[in-house]
């Protein structure tokens, strides 16, 4: 496998010809992207809203080059749907996904991928069913090392790894793309004082200028994100359910620009990223239960109706004379994320969540799905803007229907989290028995 040093100028065709010569003398587990033809069964055709944008088109292929150019230097230069996505309507499009070996990261790079997002739930999935981290937990634990602390050995060597491979964005865009996130542990989403010393310590562990320190946006850790912010660390505020906590979200961004004390704010950056399919997940449910026609017909259009007025709510507050102030001191906008862009929902066309959710000073994280059918068939146009007074009217009907969307944001926040700590505890029992199944001695 070509070394992570090698890789990292933005050359990035010639990374991938030294990886792929490498990787035919060596047997390895690969958990990213497929870049092979797939063929998806169609997506059946519900409402006509355009806040849904319904299709039937079938996935053909995955990461589908469209067409080519030549530059300078007379070498092919793939370009996807994702270029046109960042250079005509300003969304950055990242990965959702995180494994070894990391080097797989250079095909999506080429297609337009800027950043990658991962979570303790990635994590487990990639280390459990893998044996690309066996050499290195194996020597981490005859070392002395506890089984999570060796899991943090794991998290941040991958972490490490893959920003090497995005600091060129980060650097050709003057921090403003090119990110890779790390969330600190789930069993301190209770816990103010102890997720800000997490996220110190983890931002000084894995010390790239280019990591994002994930931090969920409960209600004890909102404070956590003011004063991780006003040390100088970038934050991706994560787990984002409701209108509500996202303003709260946006204050303590702007609070922790102002305590900071820096006359150079253009190196402390943010996203916000607000969940979108899991909010139909449990809306779609409350419908079903009410089971009126017009419940009905409601299903599926909760999640893109409320992105869209939190769109509204993120232009009002990166607005104005407290923002302007800032802005003279070099800071950027906390920009939107759209997280859990899969569709759950297999009648639900593969593209609900990204498609109408184009805007400018967005990020769209979206795993292997969503990523593979939005450059297959996707359509790059500004959407998120397109009608909010439809928008409004969504909200505003499923409200009148009995739909609380505070009990929403706060079921979907506990869920969250819960099912991040399972991830985590089921990780350190994986590894447990990878420990036991290596014959090593449990610390």
């Amino acid at each position: 496998m070509a070394s992570i040093s090698k890789l990292s100028t933005p050359n990035f065709a010639r990374s991938v010809s030294d990886f792929s010569a490498s990787s035919r003398s060596s047997q390895r587990a690969v958990c990213c992207v497929d870049l092979s033809k797939r063929p998806v069964a169609s997506r059946n055709l519900l409402s006509s809203s355009k806040l849904s944008l319904r299709s039937n088109h079938p996935v053909r292929v995955s990461l589908v080059v469209r067409c080519s150019k030549v530059d300078g230097n007379g070498s092919s230069v793939k370009r996807t749907t994702l270029h046109d996505l960042y250079e005509k309507e300003g969304q950055s499009p990242w990965y959702d996904n995180l494994c070894r070996p990391v080097t797989d990261l250079i095909p999506l790079i080429e297609s337009g991928v800027r950043g990658v997002t991962s979570n303790p739930a990635i994590f487990q999935k990639a280390i459990s069913t893998s044996s690309a981290y066996n050499d290195q937990f194996r020597e981490l634990v005859q070392s002395g090392k506890d089984i999570e602390s060796a899991y943090w050995e794991l998290v941040v060597k991958d972490i490490q790894d893959a920003c090497k491979l995005f600091e060129p964005i980060y650097d050709q865009t003057d921090a403003a793309d090119g990110y890779v996130s790390v969330e600190v542990s789930p069993k301190l989403a209770d816990d103010t004082e102890n997720t800000i010393e997490a996220a110190k310590w983890l931002h000084q562990w894995v010390d790239r200028p280019n990591v994002y320190i994930k931090i969920p946006a409960t209600a004890p850790c909102v404070p956590s994100i003011k004063e991780v912010i006003a040390r100088g660390i970038s934050v991706n505020v994560t787990l984002i359910f409701s209108l509500a906590r996202y303003e709260a979200v946006i204050d303590a961004y702007l609070d922790g620009l102002e305590a900071s004390g820096l006359s150079d704010l253009s190196r402390v950056t943010s996203v916000a990223s607000f969940f979108v399919s899991r909010v139909d997940t449990l809306v779609d449910k409350l419908l079903e239960k009410i089971g009126t026609p017009e419940a009905l017909d409601l299903r599926g259009k909760a999640a893109n109706a409320q992105a869209a007025l939190a769109y509204q709510l993120y232009q009002k507050k990166f607005s104005g004379p407290r923002w302007e102030a800032l802005v003279k001191k070099g800071a950027k906008k906390q920009r939107l994320l759209w997280a859990s862009t899969s569709v759950k929902n297999p009648a639900y066309p593969d593209t609900l969540y990204v498609a109408p959710l184009i805007g400018p000073d967005t990020v769209s994280t979206m795993p292997d799905q969503a990523l593979q059918a939005f450059v297959d068939h996707g359509k790059v146009a500004r959407t998120i803007d397109s009608n909010v007074s439809e928008a409004e009217g969504v909200y505003s009907a499923l409200e009148k229907l009995g739909i609380d969307w505070s009990y929403v944001g706060s079921q979907l926040e506990l869920e969250g989290v819960e099912s991040f700590k399972k991830s985590f505890d089921s990780l350190l029992d994986s590894l447990q028995e990878k420990a036991n199944s290596l014959k090593l001695v449990s610390l």
